[in-house]
């Protein structure tokens, strides 16, 4: 049947375009000749085409199998755009009543609709399965098929019953397509959807346009976010966070900062989403802040940042989000954000999971954290980790390929990697590994009697991050392999055999640091503009004339990082003050009037520029849990009840307790005092903090001795703080 139509006429007849790109006529003719056939093409390479067509021209209906409602709307508008004809493309889904569904059923019946698309959940009901029975089906097409396999980054658990219903329905050929998928989840789809003997057709992976960059999340982050954002104004960005909390909270910030942002997440009701989704596309919203459950299937050409506030659970849902910027071929900027401690945070929520689900999910993070972490080409990374060799060895349009690292011979740490692999059998992970070679005596080193081998401590004059960088390296240039479905079992290859006998050269870049230093790092302008020093040392004086003035430590007035802030962004008005971290309302009223005289003059008799995109307006922190601890404090509540009734540990609630003091709230905690303090013990803390210049804890245990606390301590400073600052 194949042979007689061309092609290239329907193409053009029915979607307006001259030619195909890439395998798109060979998929089709594939489908056409009755063939199950299995397509891996990247966000924006054109998958839908790849069914829509052939669903024109074969007999019968092409059922579409898909997981997002918003998608399918889409994708349906799409459909009827390109024909007089509304019946042709129809949609069966929960957002449905009977009477749409039974209008739907009548444009089939009378043979109008050749494309109808359907969620997992509606195509298993009985009902649907009655009367699909009763029709012609052209093909089936399983769309974002990765949702099959538990390895892939989305997976959905009613995936897995579309061959069971499809058999019931009746037999035709089937299409399966995924953007991404490692060669673990393409056989586990092709097992799953019994199509074992399709023919494949996979596209490369490769997005020249794409620029790659991950950057330490520091304090700063909204900040960053802020100012890129106004250094692209009128552009189309999403920017993704994991939890709806945060996207929230970052919708707010931005809108506070006079950028046309909008949240989107699951957990809104389905008129909002479609409305803002449309807007989107309507181009009414520049900046979208969303959770994952935006962006599958949006065909928006032109999104031309994504920025990942967090960093995705894996490589796949990366690749998958970063693809949706620059479809069009035109600028594509993928900015991540990364901090050890947001994989920590990810692990914690793996807990109370099937553990067989842990280890996959520990597995996936792993793979993430090595992509943000080393300091490779990132486009030969990614490449790698979909099974595609990248030629070239810097691919310029990456941070790393960039700013490139000086590389270090690593040939004897390749050897002494390989023969630990050997060693230990083949059948253990990267930690293992590592912990092996630098010698440590693990419970698992110990119960294999790894420390019995001639290997062990045989790297111990390298740190682990060394050990990290030489394997991950030594995956990319062949010598080692990772068995994904084991786990992550390191295996030597051919290649490595041979490099062990006779070894050569090898050179590896050390990994980027993104070490929690990183995480404290003072305000910074959004990293590009220092601290005043000028202003900063006079803003140390004022703050010491009016300590001593006052009668109270420097450090009650302003503690340095809101000094150091200051000397960034040159606050001028009170209100501007606020923004300042650590500066509440009271305390910009008790102090500050003299610090932002002092910051304008100095900008007027320098000449400076205050950096106004810098000026990060703060959404009012409406936390109802610090409003509720204010509440309690009130009542008298003991604050060890108010942390149970909060479901935090003690020292959390110290942790907030301090930011409400800290940034000017009163407190008067002395009625829970009395009842848990020795009055000597508080005496000696209170006289101590009076006299000292600094509020750090631990020179204050120094100082104070093994006789008091950190609880202690840190009560009686809260009180001071109260007591003396606000």
């Amino acid at each position: 049947m194949a042979e007689k139509i061309n092609l290239t006429e329907c193409l053009k007849k029915y979607f307006g375009f001259d030619t195909f790109k890439g395998d798109q006529e060979a998929i089709i003719r594939n489908l056409l000749d009755g063939n199950d056939t299995f397509v891996l093409m990247p966000t924006g390479g054109g998958k839908s085409l790849c069914y829509q067509l052939p669903s024109l021209l074969m007999d019968g209906v092409a059922i579409v199998i898909s997981p997002l409602i918003a998608l399918m709307k889409n994708q349906v508008d799409a459909v009827r755009n390109m024909s007089e004809e509304d019946g042709l493309a129809h949609f069966i889904n929960s957002s449905l009543n009977k009477a749409a569904i039974d209008m739907v059923k009548a444009d089939i019946l009378s043979g109008k609709t050749k494309l109808l698309y359907v969620a997992p959940e509606s195509l298993t009901k009985e009902e649907n399965v009655e009367f699909l029975r009763t029709i012609k089906i052209s093909f089936y097409a399983v769309d974002e098929a990765h949702c099959i396999s538990e390895w892939g980054h989305d997976f959905r658990p009613e995936y897995r019953r579309i061959r069971p219903i499809i058999n019931e329905i009746g037999k035709a050929p089937l299409i399966a397509l995924t953007a991404t998928a490692t060669d673990k989840v393409r056989g586990d789809i092709k097992k799953n959807l019994g199509m074992v003997d399709a023919k494949e057709f996979k596209s490369s992976f490769n997005r020249p346009n794409l620029y790659y960059e991950v950057r330490p999340k520091t304090k700063n982050i909204d900040k960053e976010i802020i100012k890129y954002i106004k250094a692209n104004p009128g552009k189309s960005g999403i920017i993704y966070c994991l939890s709806r909390k945060k996207v929230e909270e970052l919708a707010e910030i931005l809108q506070a900062n006079d950028i046309n942002a909008r949240a989107y997440h699951a957990g809104m009701d389905s008129v909002t989403r479609t409305a803002t989704q449309d807007d989107f596309l309507m181009e009414q919203i520049d900046v979208i802040v969303a959770t994952i459950a935006f962006g599958m299937g949006i065909d928006k050409p032109d999104v031309r940042y994504v920025i990942h506030y967090d960093i995705p659970k894996s490589l796949e849902g990366y690749y998958q989000e970063t693809g949706r910027a620059g479809r069009d071929g035109g600028e594509g900027v993928c900015l991540t954000f990364y901090s050890n401690k947001d994989l920590q945070k990810l692990e914690k929520f793996m807990e109370g999971k099937p553990v067989a689900e842990q280890d996959i999910g520990r597995q996936l993070l792993q793979e993430t954290a090595a992509y943000a972490e080393s300091s490779v080409c990132r486009r030969k990374l990614l490449l790698h980790y979909f099974g595609e060799a990248y030629g070239e060895d810097n691919c310029g349009n990456c941070d790393n390929c960039l700013n490139p690292k000086k590389q270090v011979e690593a040939k004897e740490s390749l050897c002494a990697v390989i023969e630990t692999i050997l060693a230990v059998k083949e059948n253990f992970k990267t930690n293992h590994i590592i912990d092996v070679l630098l010698g440590k005596e693990t419970t698992e080193v110990l119960a294999q009697k790894h420390d019995e081998l001639d290997v062990f401590g045989s790297g111990m004059g390298e740190e682990d991050k060394h050990w990290n960088a030489v394997i991950r390296q030594a995956l990319i240039g062949g010598y080692l392999n990772k068995e994904v479905e084991n786990y992550g079992l390191l295996k030597v290859t051919a290649e490595g055999r041979k490099f062990i006998k006779s070894p050569k050269s090898f050179k590896i870049t050390e990994d980027n640091d993104f070490t929690e230093e990183e995480e404290e790092t003072p305000l910074r302008g959004g990293g590009s503009c220092a601290v005043d020093p000028a202003l900063y040392s006079m803003l140390k004086d004022l703050r010491k004339k009016l300590s001593k003035q006052l009668e109270v430590p420097p450090y009650v007035i302003f503690q340095d990082p809101s000094l150091e802030a200051m000397a960034t962004i040159y606050p001028v008005t009170m209100e501007e003050l606020q923004n300042i971290p650590g500066v509440g309302a009271g305390k910009a009223k008790r102090y500050g009037e003299e610090f932002c005289k002092l910051i304008k003059r100095h900008c007027e008799e320098n000449e400076i520029e205050r950096p106004e995109d810098l000026r990060v307006r703060t959404v009012a922190n409406k936390s109802k849990l610090k409003v509720s601890i204010i509440q309690s404090i009130d009542r008298k509540v003991a604050l060890d009840d108010i942390a149970v009734a909060k479901g935090i540990d003690f020292s959390e609630l110290l942790d907030e307790v301090e930011a409400i003091v800290y940034s000017g709230t009163k407190l008067n905690i002395d009625y829970f005092l009395d009842e848990v303090m020795d009055e000597d013990h508080l005496d000696d803390i209170y006289e101590y903090f009076k006299e000292s210049t600094t509020d750090s804890l631990d020179e204050a245990f120094d100082e104070l001795g093994d006789d008091y606390t950190e609880d202690e301590i840190r009560l009686v400073r809260i009180k001071f703080i109260s007591e003396m600052a606000n």
